[in-house]
């Protein structure tokens, strides 16, 4: 079996552009040059990452241009473009003035609440470090990501749901894409799993990088986390084969809340049900129907959430309680069936905003023993 290729993370794309673009704004580069080396922090390791083009746009601004490569993950970002203006903003400043700003462009999101770009800290740290030393003494410089095809690419992905409009994140802990969609990748997830498994009895599970690098600054030891992107049911299976004692599954409820209803493949074009089976927990607890038909005619499980919390009444912590419950039992009888043995599995279900909506009474336990204040 072919090993799939990895390639690399936005962040490097955006990194490199702004490389080339301010060693060719203080003549360090030929025109020709095709590369710049990118040190990626975490791995640490360096990146040879090819520039497409590269100009002066003024006196004091130049423009580097790449393009995404994330291997063979099937990435909606594969080949755009990725742009970023570096421009000479103040001569001669203090030692105590940072001398790199970071700013989002066009195709670059914001943060719904807040309006700030969605650079995020890998995104942010990659950058500083790799240019703090190409900066001429006393500079101080403004580096502007742009994604050209960014605003119409997040229409087919979830960062609305997590509160990023307007384009796309520069989002990541690593500087490596591991190419999370094709089959082979289960396989690299698996092991990884077993190694963990060598070291504790107890993993935390996480779908997608919202959960990862939340479940990380809530106090979650990174040791402790496997990233199953949507392979749960497989990753859930090879747990109780390697004799996990207890798992927590730590998830945005618009993805979890499948589980629910008996999906272990996460992806959207495999399964969904999420507002059916939303619904059939609020009518479980009773909720009146008028109400009932708001939250299944919902655009998002997102809106039904934010529907159920207008609502007089604790509506959402039964209705999420029951789900959160269910989410348990199903997860722990599908390690059953196919591994045919008790393993302990409780839930955490945040929502956009990165609040948790909801523990289950046994992921209130397994989180009070793993979890540490940040």
């Amino acid at each position: 079996m072919t090993k799939p290729r990895s390639g690399y993370t936005l962040p490097v794309f955006a990194c490199a552009a702004a490389i080339a673009a301010l060693e060719h704004l203080q003549d360090q580069s030929p025109n020709d040059k095709n590369t710049v080396t990118v040190d990626l922090i975490d791995p640490p390791e360096t990146a040879e990452i090819a520039i497409e083009q590269v100009a002066r746009i003024s006196d004091h601004a130049a423009l580097g241009i790449t393009r995404s490569d994330p291997g063979d993950n099937l990435d909606i970002t594969r080949h755009t473009p990725v742009w970023a203006i570096v421009e000479i903003i103040g001569r001669n400043i203090n030692s105590l003035e940072t001398p790199i700003k970071i700013v989002g462009g066009e195709g670059v999101g914001v943060q719904e609440k807040g309006e700030q770009a969605a650079i995020y800290k890998y995104a942010k740290s990659l950058i500083l470090s790799n240019l703090k030393s190409l900066v001429s003494l006393g500079d101080r410089i403004q580096v502007t990501v742009i994604l050209p095809e960014g605003k119409k690419l997040a229409k087919r992905t979830s960062n609305e749901a997590f509160g990023v409009i307007q384009g796309l994140s520069l989002l990541g802990t690593t500087g490596i894409s591991q190419p999370l969609s094709v089959p082979e990748q289960l396989e690299v997830y698996r092991e990884t799993l077993e190694a963990k498994a060598a070291d504790f009895q107890t993993l935390v599970f996480c779908i997608g990088e919202n959960g990862l690098d939340l479940a990380t600054h809530l106090g979650i030891k990174p040791e402790q986390i496997v990233k199953t992107a949507n392979w749960l049911g497989p990753m859930l299976v090879t747990a109780g084969c390697v004799e996990i004692e207890s798992i927590l599954l730590f998830g945005y409820h618009g993805k979890l809340i499948k589980v629910a209803g008996g999906i272990f493949h996460t992806h959207h074009h495999l399964a969904d049900g999420r507002l059916e089976i939303l619904t059939a927990h609020c009518a479980d607890m009773g909720l009146p129907t008028p109400d009932l038909q708001k939250v299944l005619h919902s655009p998002t499980t997102e809106d039904a959430l934010l529907y159920l919390r207008e609502l007089k009444g604790d509506w959402v912590d039964r209705i999420y309680g029951s789900i959160a419950s269910a989410i348990d039992h199903r997860a722990a009888a599908y390690i059953h069936t196919h591994a045919e043995v008790n393993v302990q599995v409780g839930s955490v279900l945040f929502d956009r905003q990165r609040q948790i909506i909801c523990k289950s009474a046994i992921g209130d336990t397994i989180w009070q023993q793993i979890c540490y204040p940040s």
